[in-house]
């Protein structure tokens, strides 16, 4: 099935680079099709002799040493989630415009754009000049007020009127904390609704149906206590009858403080949202008096200079902010929008009022404060927005062509410069219902899923291997740097890896058990080495003990 767009007329005018809108319920239907066909992906053979073999194992030499030995020193191998780990993470020396070059100088077309903050390109000149030159100054922190906390402020409330007020803090993480702290302060109310899905940072509230909707607190969420999310509600994308249920439910249980959700869909839109979808949230929320967030950690100054909000013309109560907001610099997070909710920020023992604690010794720095600013101001000089989502366009449409030329059951789309390509659509189940029962349907389908993700992961390598750097070989960022001619050559790469492509001979039935029984023996292997372990350091612990007993008796 073929996903159908809107065009949207207009929009390049105002400096948006959304020039279409994709219809939300062919990509689903698409997706469906997609999950209901076997693998479509690199031949195994394939993938450990060329992919593996003949290029990370050949030309990836030093990142395989230095990532290696960072395994002894950081979980995992990496510090962030973004970083890439199959075969094994890369080490990136330099990121510039639309390229990327590795620690053993090969070079990449970026599509991750260090996961969204660098429309401009990375390492713009414009916003370097200006950081290194306030460093020289000032130096990056002190502590104190800085002029470029009011720049970046007055800057934001230029493009976003109804931003009347903007806090900076350290990421979208603490942002979108701070912003059901401000919702519950301001309504006097305790319950949250997000959507299932989306990702709104890793606060222990907000791990919560996190990737597949319906999943609740039993995919992601180890290590927080189940009651923490006693007040937090999780509602299908794209479902406004179930929201309104949940409100009304609520005004039963006192009431909901805030609806948190990422305008454009979850995840980014990886589960895109019908284009009246956010004016109906809006109105949901003037009925049952809840305030309403719009997480624009993504979409603010990516969609367009006015943010989703402009796009979509709704006026959220607060407005969440990170990557983009610092330019691609450290501490890139905040919190703004109508004044009466913002204040309260503001607020405490001296005024005798309510007030929503937030901090951050780091927060609003003046390096992070000054680089936004200088970024903010180049994207709508440059008109970025509008450049980065007409590469999205072409982008979008070459890869609808190579799935089209090669028969491939795969789904491509786009919000502007926030492009999808989804070939095993591993995240695109959804489980969502108002009863917790669901969750067990979910779980039995993990392993499905887990085939799935592994499958998307090799298309990563693959396109890493033939000069591309993805996100999770899923989503791709484009910037102002992407010009037709990056574009085109990107495609070509692009068919390189789509010429390899087969459909894989097992069932995927056989798969999900073969994976099982790997699986299995894994979990198998690990307790008999827990067992082992602990064996020993019983055997020592009373070998220390006996030593112990025969000196005392001496």
């Amino acid at each position: 099935m073929k996903v159908t767009n809107t065009e949207l007329k207009g929009m390049q005018e105002k400096g948006y680079g959304v020039t279409r809108w994709a219809d939300p319920q062919s990509i689903r239907d698409s997706l469906k099709e997609l999950t209901d066909t076997n693998i479509y992906a690199i031949p195994k053979d394939v993938y450990e002799n060329d992919i593996v073999k003949g290029y990370y194992e050949t030309k990836c030499a030093k990142s395989k040493t230095i990532t290696a030995e960072a395994k002894g020193f950081i979980p995992g191998g990496v510090q962030h989630n973004l970083a890439f780990n199959k075969p094994f993470p890369m080490c990136m020396v330099k990121a510039e415009g639309a390229y990327l070059y590795d620690a053993d100088g090969n070079k990449y077309f970026d599509f991750l754009q260090a996961g969204g903050p660098t429309i401009l390109g990375s390492n713009f000149k414009a916003v370097q000049d200006e950081a290194v030159k306030l460093i020289k100054e000032c130096g990056p922190v002190t502590g104190l007020f800085h002029e470029a906390e009011l720049l970046i402020a007055k800057e934001i409330n230029k493009h976003m009127p109804w931003v009347e007020k903007f806090r900076m803090l350290g990421s979208g993480t603490e942002a979108d904390m701070a912003a059901i702290r401000i919702s519950r302060c301001a309504t006097g109310k305790k319950r949250i609704i997000k959507v299932g899905g989306a990702y709104h940072g890793w606060s222990d509230q907000l791990v919560y149906g996190l990737k597949i909707p319906g999943t609740r607190n039993f995919l992601e969420s180890h290590g927080i206590p189940s009651k923490i999310f006693s007040l937090v509600d999780e509602v299908q994308p794209d479902n406004i009858e179930m929201m309104e249920k949940y409100l009304k439910l609520n005004e039963l249980r006192g009431g909901t403080a805030a609806v948190l959700i990422e305008p454009v869909g979850p995840e980014s839109g990886t589960r895109p949202v019908a284009w009246d979808y956010n004016k109906k949230v809006r109105a949901l929320c003037d009925k049952y008096g809840a305030l309403l967030i719009f997480d624009e950690v993504v979409t603010g100054f990516r969609v367009g200079v006015g943010g989703a909000q402009g796009l979509f013309n709704v006026q959220p109560d607060l407005t969440v902010f990170g990557k983009i907001v610092a330019g691609g610099y450290p501490a890139a997070g905040g919190v703004g929008g109508k004044k009466k909710y913002v204040d309260l920020m503001a607020a405490g023992v001296g005024g005798m009022m309510k007030k929503a604690y937030v901090g951050g010794t780091l927060a609003a720095n003046p390096l992070s404060s000054m680089a936004g600013y200088t970024a903010i101001k180049e994207i709508a000089k440059n008109d970025a927005c509008v450049k980065a989502g007409l590469a999205g366009n072409r982008l979008t449409d070459g890869l609808v062509r190579l799935i089209e030329t090669y028969k491939l059951p795969y789904v491509a789309y786009n919000q502007g410069s926030i492009c999808h390509l989804e070939c095993s659509a591993a995240m695109s189940f959804d489980f969502s219902s108002m009863n917790i029962i669901n969750v067990v349907q979910a779980l039995s389908k993990k392993s499905m899923m887990m085939v799935r993700k592994e499958a998307m992961e090799q298309m990563g390598a693959a396109y890493m291997a033939n000069g591309i750097v993805t996100l999770a070989g899923s989503r791709l960022y484009t910037s102002m740097a992407d010009t037709d001619d990056v574009i085109d050559e990107a495609l070509n790469r692009f068919e390189d890896v789509f010429k390899l492509i087969k459909e894989r001979d097992i069932p995927l039935d056989e798969q999900i058990a073969e994976y099982n029984a790997k699986h299995k023996a894994e979990k198998a292997a690990k307790k008999a080495a827990a067992k082992e372990f602990m064996a020993k350091e019983k055997a020592e612990a009373l070998a220390k003990k006996e030593a112990a007993k025969k000196i005392l008796a001496e």
